[in-house]
């Protein structure tokens, strides 16, 4: 009996050690940005080549109307942006902005169906969301689907979600919302496995939630769904190894939805005292071991990227395949 104490006092020890090595190595493990910067300048630098390549042999470049409806603070920013983006890499960019005022004696039907057939914009993005008690479906459903950068048309919508396979998605060369698409490239890049992983979105817009769902499930996620009627949302959220948040609520999400070594997607953009942040609640998981998007910085420069990337791809389409 006094023979076996000595081996067992060992592995107490050993045992101890261990678990006291665990402890430390978990309180100096903190939260890690997922940096977007990297793969947008590549994927940026690319289209600027392509486009630039394309001008000098065929004499044409892409062009892109944004249409921005009323005053809504993350629209306007997201408009700028994206004019900026346009000028770098080479792309035309035409702009048309329209106040709340001006939108009930303004006729956006109009434009929409005149820009449609203007041969030198190859894209339409409608910026979403519109002011309230404006139909945003009747608005969306006039763009042509061929110039529908955003893929918010019903018939792009619906291409998207008859393909099961993300390879499926890829070998059609369809139009995925820009957003989405985004999200999906940076999962990807950062070799985050989304293959058999729960996954919860929080949102279930037509520009992140719902497209993003189909796109996740194409990448043989489990998906779960979640919104403002969701009970018990802490809880479904603990069981996440990915969560993805765009509900347009500050700092929504903090460490009592999260748990260790979660992946968190912020698509939220905010408006604090004049500072932009996002719908997580930065300051609250920084001690965590997870992985989060910032806000500035993390998805937007993504979408951004996205959306040159649909243009150029429906320039090719209109001008090199129309036939």
């Amino acid at each position: 009996m006094l023979s076996i104490f000595p081996t067992f006092a060992i592995v107490c020890f050993v045992y101890v050690r261990i678990k006291f090595v665990d402890i430390i190595l978990g309180l100096v493990v903190l939260m890690k940005i997922i940096d977007s910067k990297n793969l947008s300048n590549e994927k940026r630098f690319k289209i600027k080549n392509e486009i630039s390549k394309i001008v000098s042999n065929a004499g044409c470049r892409p062009g892109l109307a944004t249409i921005l409806v009323g005053d809504d603070y993350a629209s306007k920013i997201y408009i700028k942006l994206k004019i900026k983006a346009c000028n770098e890499v080479g792309i035309k960019s035409f702009n048309y902005n329209i106040s709340s005022i001006d939108i009930y004696k303004f006729d956006l039907i109009k434009l929409i169906k005149n820009l449609n057939l203007d041969p030198n914009i190859h894209g339409i993005l409608l910026q979403l969301p519109l002011p309230k008690k404006i139909e945003t479906e009747y608005y969306v459903s006039n763009i042509n689907p061929l110039k529908d950068v955003d893929c918010v048309h019903p018939f792009n919508i619906g291409a998207m979600y008859m393909l099961k396979k993300w390879d499926e998605i890829i070998k059609k060369n369809i139009i995925i919302p820009c957003t989405p698409l985004g999200i999906i490239n940076l999962l990807h890049n950062n070799n985050v496995e989304i293959s058999g992983k729960i996954v919860v979105i929080i949102g279930r817009s037509i520009l992140v939630g719902k497209p993003i769902a189909s796109l996740l499930l194409a990448n043989d996620a489990t998906v779960i769904m979640a919104h403002s009627k969701t009970y018990n949302l802490e809880k479904i959220c603990k069981r996440a190894d990915i969560i993805i948040v765009s509900v347009g609520r500050a700092k929504f999400l903090n460490k009592n939805f999260i748990k260790n070594k979660t992946v968190v997607i912020d698509v939220g953009m905010n408006n604090i005292n004049d500072k932009v942040c996002g719908d997580v609640d930065i300051d609250s998981i920084k001690n965590m071991n997870v992985k989060v998007t910032s806000v500035p910085g993390g998805i937007g420069p993504m979408t951004i990227t996205s959306l040159l990337e649909n243009t150029l791809k429906m320039f090719k389409n209109q001008i090199f395949f129309k036939k």
